[in-house]
């Protein structure tokens, strides 16, 4: 009997667990050839979502749950967990019910058919119509820069075969633009599409950070483009400025009397280019510290409870009711 494992990473979302676990289960109830395991990642959280998950697995050996010892991150946290589970087939998802259980389903039947990943793409949302348009437009935008086709509208939702889990393993990127990674490995996918529901209860963990790192994450994962357009833009930048000086010199010395430079130009001019050095200084700085998170190899999670897992082997157990393990 093929064992699904289900993988949500949460935070703070003690309102949502509950129904997310009930709708889970509701999907494998006519599908009788299937067991399934549903792993909770909690990422920090500081309301009753560990309390509850707890409740949960204390009725149903099927939930599992990993507690961090902190906040590690809304990337770090569910690759953690995918890394974890043990089915035939991972099923990564967020907790808010923004990803709707019922496309699993759909998800077991494209792995049927033969396809090694099944994901969920949304190109309709019922998000605040200006954050739509903001990240349609930086996905496509992306997507034209980058070094590999990525898939629009995906956000990691969606089935992975072992073998595929496997291969992200190996793969071993300590703090991995997954959507990108997904499209690098040109296996072919099934897309369901599926129009995005509002979150009803609680707030989204998302903010301006959150979302700036997923962004420059994509970017420099996947695109050297913006490093090319820094060495252009210097040559461009340079000539325009060799352009302006001579025709200055042209005028002073044509006009000697009447023509005065001014400060106004002089300080535009200064500023202007000032800018244009800043913002390409902190693009540079954008690669050097994705390149330092790749070599210094820190771990993905640190753990400090598990519930229905077996303990790391290859860590070391601490003594107490709790114990930490590193992954």
């Amino acid at each position: 009997m093929p064992l699904i494992s289900i993988v949500t990473s949460c935070l703070n979302e003690e309102d949502n667990v509950e129904e997310l676990h009930q709708r889970i289960r509701a999907q494998f109830e006519d599908r009788p050839g299937y067991d399934f395991e549903h792993l909770f990642v909690d990422n920090g959280s500081t309301d009753a979502t560990v309390q509850r998950i707890k409740n949960l697995a204390a009725a149903d050996s099927r939930v599992k749950l990993i507690v961090n010892a902190r906040n590690f991150g809304h990337i770090r946290s569910p690759m953690h967990g995918m890394y974890e589970a043990s089915g035939d087939a991972v099923v990564c998802m967020a907790s808010d019910l923004q990803d709707p259980p019922e496309l699993i389903d759909d998800f077991l039947r494209h792995w049927e058919a033969g396809f090694l990943i099944a994901i969920g793409t949304k190109p309709r949302t019922r998000e605040t119509w200006a954050m739509a348009v903001i990240r349609r437009l930086y996905y496509r935008t992306l997507g034209r820069m980058s070094d590999v086709p990525l898939i629009p509208d995906y956000t990691g939702f969606g089935l992975y075969d072992r073998s595929v889990v496997e291969i992200v393993r190996k793969i071993d990127d300590p703090y991995p633009y997954f959507r990108g990674l997904i499209a690098e490995l040109g296996i072919n996918y099934a897309c369901v599409e599926f129009e995005q529901p509002r979150r009803i209860r609680g707030i989204t963990k998302n903010n301006f950070y959150t979302l700036y790192d997923m962004a420059m994450l994509g970017l420099t994962s996947y695109s050297k483009f913006p490093l090319r357009l820094a060495t252009l833009s210097g040559f461009l930048l340079g000539g325009l400025s060799l352009l302006i000086s001579l025709v200055y010199l042209v005028l002073k010395i044509t006009f000697w009397n009447q023509f005065a430079i001014g400060t106004a130009p002089v300080l535009i001019g200064v500023f202007f280019f000032a800018a244009v050095q800043l913002f390409f200084i902190g693009l540079v700085g954008e690669y050097v510290a994705s390149i330092h998170t790749q070599v210094a190899r820190r771990p993905l999670v640190i753990e400090r409870e598990r519930v229905n897992l077996p303990d790391s082997p290859h860590l070391p157990r601490h003594s107490g009711q709790h114990h930490g393990s590193q992954s």
